[in-house]
């Protein structure tokens, strides 16, 4: 059980000492793994981006993952009754709200480049995993040396899906009952747009100065 994200954080910096000397980009999946996210990064003293990748949902039910999709590619498994006019559709509108989240928490600044490093993805937590898995499917495709998953609770099921495209899962907590993400923390109030773009302009300015 952790207290909060923060917590977490902290939890989860202490697993991932070992790549301290590496050189590495930690990549936070908003809202949630951003407060996660910003104490790794913060330890580690790597730079820390958001991964502006959002599922392609099914028509027939939009939790369902069946792809995903970044600003400039994406990736989608072949399904019965989906149409390329309903993909090029679901395209647009994501692409679309991941510009609008660039420039709210970015700016004008460019992404960090990921090719040939190591990239730690930390999200607050993993019910299933496809939606994860899908992304880490994207973030391969810009050849980073190394991609781990890190993570504070996960259930068993996520954890060994994402070990078939991660280079190493890390979790602090696999339940053997799991009961949803927000069951292990005491605190697990939604993050808003206010707290991501804290976090990431607090990181900046911290690393400016060391």
């Amino acid at each position: 059980m952790f207290r909060d994200r923060t917590a977490a954080g902290h939890l989860l910096a202490d697993k991932l000492s070992a790549y301290k000397k590496e050189s590495g980009v930690v990549l936070a999946v908003p809202r949630g793994g951003v407060p996660v996210a910003y104490h790794v990064a913060k330890e580690l003293r790597f730079p820390l981006d958001i991964v502006l990748i959002k599922k392609i949902g099914h028509p027939n039910g939009k939790e369902y993952a069946i792809g995903a999709a970044s600003l400039t590619d994406y990736v989608v498994i072949p399904q019965q009754g989906v149409s390329q006019a309903y993909l090029e559709q679901e395209l647009t509108g994501i692409r679309r709200r991941l510009a609008e989240m660039r420039k709210k928490f970015q700016g004008d600044a460019e992404p960090v480049d990921i090719k040939g490093k190591t990239v730690i993805v930390i999200d607050d937590g993993a019910a299933t995993g496809h939606t994860l898995l899908r992304t880490l499917e994207l973030i391969k495709k810009s050849r980073p040396a190394k991609v781990v998953v890190a993570i504070p609770v996960a259930s068993a099921p996520a954890i060994k899906l994402l070990k078939d495209e991660a280079d190493e899962v890390i979790a602090c907590l696999v339940p053997p009952d799991f009961y949803g993400v927000g069951a292990y923390y005491d605190n697990f109030d939604e993050v808003s747009d206010d707290e991501v773009s804290f976090y990431l302009d607090k990181l900046h300015r911290l690393q400016k100065t060391a």
